[in-house]
């Protein structure tokens, strides 16, 4: 690169590392009024949560037999999105995807907050929740083992691997930018990110070790993500209940975890987009991208439905086809329906690159992919539990939502946006040595070609 070439790509680079920054200066009413709508929404959570936790669970609106409803529902969902952000940051990275950079540290911090969030149902669908450390494997002294194929112990063990996975691949990722933060900081925040940032200097050394660990922290996170979320599906998949015993539900949680993980990015960063002024580096094109990969997923998705009701059919088991059709005809056939339009019909719309690349019908059809994979959730939970292999058992009305679970899983909501504004406050969300790496790239690419253009030129006048 010339010396004048290089002079324009350190300006530029200064002004990525200003831009990005500048993202975390002094908050607007628009933030500081999200702050206040987003805590309100946790102490309704939170008084909800008091009421039963001093009035019993029968405020949670079960009825025998749907005793698993909107808080395993939420758990999976929140599981869900929350392996989408590694996998989908992890994957891009291990492919070298050219729009990767504007979404991995949203997604990747969305994980953690997610992941987060979603601990906190098991325990509020224990009921007891001061008996919650009962499920965990510890010595004690009435020398009884937990359950190992419980549900409860598989979600343990899930949710703390991918917990420890995902926080170690976020704060890797993180180390250089918190440095950039160090060295514009002053006092206690100065002392914080020069903490986090482990004395990151920049140096060629610690950058070599660096790009090796961090791929392989996102090799070792693709699998293990699948392998999660592949347990998680277990809890319904080792049960012999109709709409549960299917060998589908692994890859098929899989699909729809990512599916629903890139629904929320999109719901996230267009408002973001926005509100933090990073028009220049969330743009029109890489959003269209995003699109393009949540289509694929929704096709997935309903290829995954269409087998499944195709083997319902096929196996011809009338205790199986009885429950598909009471999701389809009986008392859960709105939502059913509903989800369905959401997850299968509604993505079609980005088949359109004019739909593609307008921001109000992105941020439209993510919220209702978000929708439609709660209800799916709901769906295959409740609605497989109210129609079991004796009729005996049946419910009689299906499953009513009461007002405390709608009030925890709105508190639920309020926790994860609260945190993740926070997050956009207090660190970079975009990361500014990939951002500079693929300007690096840019800058290269183009010198190449104008090199090649150069020489092709002095051919031909000498041709000539």
């Amino acid at each position: 690169m010339t010396p004048r070439g290089e002079a324009i790509a350190s300006e530029e680079y200064r002004r990525v590392t200003d831009d990005v920054l500048s993202a975390m200066g002094p908050s607007g009413p628009g933030y500081r009024a999200g702050l206040t709508v987003t805590a309100a929404m946790i102490l309704l959570g939170a008084v909800a949560w008091g009421f039963q936790l001093i009035y019993g669970m029968g405020l949670a609106g079960y009825t025998h037999p749907i005793m698993w409803a909107v808080y395993i529902t939420s758990f999976v969902w929140w599981i869900g999105i929350a392996h989408s952000g590694t996998l989908i940051s992890a994957i891009l990275f291990l492919l070298r995807a050219p729009f990767r950079a504007a979404f991995s540290r949203s997604a990747e911090a969305m994980t953690v907050i997610a992941i987060t969030t979603a601990a906190g149902f098991p325990v509020i669908h224990l009921g007891r929740a001061w008996r919650a450390y009962w499920v965990f494997p510890y010595p004690n002294e009435r020398q009884i083992w937990i359950t190992f194929p419980s549900p409860l112990i598989l979600d343990i063990f899930a949710v703390s691997t991918y917990l420890i996975i995902s926080m170690l691949f976020f704060w890797f990722g993180l180390v250089p930018d918190l440095a950039a933060v160090r060295d514009r900081s002053a006092g206690w925040k100065r002392t914080i990110y020069g903490v986090l940032s482990l004395g990151w200097e920049g140096k060629d050394r610690q950058w070599k070790h660096y790009r090796m660990a961090y791929a392989l922290l996102a090799g070792l996170a693709t699998p293990l993500v699948v392998s999660v979320h592949s347990v998680v599906s277990w809890d319904f998949a080792l049960s012999i209940l109709p709409g549960w015993h299917n060998t589908l539900f692994a890859p098929y949680f899989v699909a729809g975890a990512i599916f629903s993980g890139l629904a929320m990015v999109l719901t996230l960063l267009v408002p973001m987009r926005s509100l933090l002024r990073l028009e220049q580096y969330l743009t029109i094109s890489r959003f269209e991208q995003l699109a393009k990969l949540a289509l694929f997923m929704s096709l997935i998705v309903t290829y995954s439905y269409a087998v499944e009701y195709f083997t319902i059919w096929y196996q011809r088991d009338p205790t199986e086809q009885a429950n598909l059709l009471f999701k389809v005809r009986g008392d859960f056939a709105p939502l059913f329906w509903i989800m369905t339009v959401c997850n299968s019909i509604a993505p079609l719309a980005f088949f359109w690159r004019s739909i593609r690349r307008n921001l109000l019908a992105l941020f439209v059809i993510s919220i209702l992919i978000n929708i439609g994979m709660w209800l799916e959730r709901f769906v295959i939970i409740a609605g497989s539990l109210a129609r079991d292999h004796v009729p005996y058992s049946w419910a009689p009305d299906g499953y009513h939502i009461s007002l405390v679970e709608a009030g925890i899983f709105i508190g639920s909501l309020g926790w994860f946006l609260f945190w993740f504004l926070l997050f956009a406050k207090r660190l970079p969300v975009l990361p500014i040595s990939e951002l500079k790496h693929d300007m690096l790239k840019e800058h290269r690419e183009v010198q190449a070609m104008r090199i090649g253009e150069v020489g092709a030129a002095r051919g031909g006048e000498r041709g000539v």
